[in-house]
């Protein structure tokens, strides 16, 4: 069985925390992160002016940011089926990074 190996090749910010992903099969994905920008590793880029500094890892074949964050190609290229599992796991982060939720160990 064949694994489809997505890279994104270009991107666009094409509103607050929105990008237009290509990817080297041709197919595209508009994204808004902002549902997603929690916890210690997503939760800075809810600054835009940090969520702006994205770049393009081509060694990777994804975007990262400047404190390390970044998302797997796949998950980017199927977006819309990992969307709601992802949005869970960012309320969970929420939580998990907010001292009055966070319990004593």
């Amino acid at each position: 069985m064949s694994h489809a190996i997505h890279r994104v090749e270009r991107f666009e910010i094409v509103g607050p925390y929105t990008l237009a992903l290509r990817f080297a099969d041709g197919s595209e994905q508009q994204i808004d992160f902002r549902p997603v920008l929690e916890g210690e590793v997503f939760g800075p880029l809810q600054d835009l002016n940090v969520f702006n500094r994205v770049e393009l890892d081509t060694t990777f074949g994804t975007v990262q940011w400047p404190n390390g964050a970044d998302f797997d190609p796949e998950t980017l290229h199927d977006w819309p089926k990992y969307r709601d599992e992802l949005v869970a796991m960012a309320r969970r982060w929420a939580t998990a990074s907010d001292p009055i939720h966070r319990t004593a160990g």
